[in-house]
């Protein structure tokens, strides 16, 4: 495998590729054959007869029938969470604490993207816009989110976390959670102040929300053919192409090289001549920037932006860093992968294994109810915690 792939920085393009392939594949085949089981088990039962009075169709089609559609909606938000949980877990191999705040980071680049696409729409750039348009006004409000958010990170970790380096741990913990409310509201004063509003919608890009590309689900009959979004492909390909490019960076640069050295030991880093403080805002920058592009993807797939919208991503997030390993960037990926397919398999089904009792509202319940399960039988994730790992 290491001659088919290559070595040095080849290897460490093409081997993320690989890993979210295989992720991907496994988390939705795993949950696939779960739900394909408590189909057949169902068959004959309350929800069977339900379905069948009401839509024509046993439970069991329906189940398979609409697989489709909840793996690509799963990838979708689990290489979002992704996304983010990189940010915690850069973070944490470098200072070993939580950045509570990377939610709020998350919501500011969210906001960042969305304005500046409000702003194009108001000259009317957006309307009608074309498949190169609608890309490059896409781009740049990525850039304008991931700018904005890695910039606001830098900030934090200079005024509110450096100052604290070296105290017990507890204690940047609660600064962060600090600094999480006053970006909170900081959020709503400019957004009152600007706009006299506390949410905003994504203007429509019709190449993304009107296009649909046919996806022909290995020819089975009883599954449906789907016809996917063009702005769920962007929002997993723009995914994709940062997670590469973080572990590039961190893998196959001198800049990755130094981040990984000052994980190991900063004081051992700063006598080799490495400038930790650079170093470590260096590590905000890029997680930030990731939180901040996450938000613009996220805005993308569900158009509604407020100022709480970091909080639940970020959440799950975090549990998505944990689920993998925290510390880990690989684990980061896994988790936040099979986050985003337990909770898009949660929420297209459990209203119908339960008649309604619990419908997708229910979804994150059982998404952290798994968290707990993987926590109580293996504390430190399913890759396991990576800190400080070799330069």
């Amino acid at each position: 495998m290491r001659n088919i792939m290559g070595a040095g920085p080849a290897r460490e393009i093409i081997m993320p590729i690989i890993q979210m392939a295989i992720f991907v594949a496994g988390a939705g085949a795993l949950c696939s054959v779960v739900m394909i089981i408590l189909a057949l088990l169902f068959q004959g039962s309350g929800a069977d007869h339900l379905l069948q009075s009401t839509q024509g169709v046993g439970i069991f089609a329906y189940t398979v029938g609409n697989l489709p559609q909840v793996l690509i909606d799963g990838m979708t938000i689990g290489f979002v969470y992704a996304a983010i949980a990189l940010g915690y877990t850069m973070v944490y191999g470098v200072l070993q604490f939580i950045n509570f705040a990377h939610s709020e980071i998350f919501a500011i680049g969210a906001f960042a993207g969305v304005e500046s696409l409000i702003a194009l729409n108001a000259v009317k750039k957006l309307a009608d816009a074309g498949r190169i348009e609608a890309f490059t006004y896409f781009g740049l409000a990525l850039l304008i989110g991931m700018a904005m958010a890695g910039g606001v990170a830098v900030l934090v970790e200079r005024v509110a976390y450096r100052p604290l380096r070296g105290s017990p741990k507890l204690v940047p913990l609660i600064s962060a959670i600090g600094v999480s409310f006053a970006l909170q509201d900081i959020i709503r004063m400019t957004e009152s102040l600007t706009t006299g509003q506390f949410f905003r919608v994504i203007p429509a890009i019709d190449y993304f929300d009107i296009h649909k590309h046919p996806f022909a689900f290995l020819q089975i009959p009883v599954i449906k053919d789907i016809d996917i979004q063009v702005k769920s492909l962007v929002v997993i390909l723009a995914a994709v192409l940062m997670l590469v490019a973080l572990n590039y960076l961190v893998k196959a640069t001198k800049v990755g090289k130094a981040i990984r050295a000052v994980a190991q030991d900063p004081n051992t880093a700063a006598i080799l001549g490495i400038g930790v403080n650079g170093i470590i805002s260096l590590t905000f920058l890029v997680g930030g920037s990731l939180g901040g592009a996450a938000g613009v993807m996220y805005a993308l797939k569900f158009t509604r932006v407020d100022p709480f919208v970091g909080f639940m991503p970020g959440i799950k997030a975090f549990a998505a860093a944990v689920l993998g390993g925290i510390g880990n960037l690989t684990g980061a990926l896994l988790g936040g992968i099979v986050l985003g397919m337990i909770e898009s398999f949660a929420g297209a089904y459990l209203g119908t294994f339960t008649q309604g009792n619990f419908g997708a509202e229910y979804k994150d319940m059982v998404a952290f109810l798994i968290l707990i399960l993987v926590i109580i039988f293996r504390p430190n994730g399913l890759l396991g915690e990576n800190v400080g790992q070799k330069a």
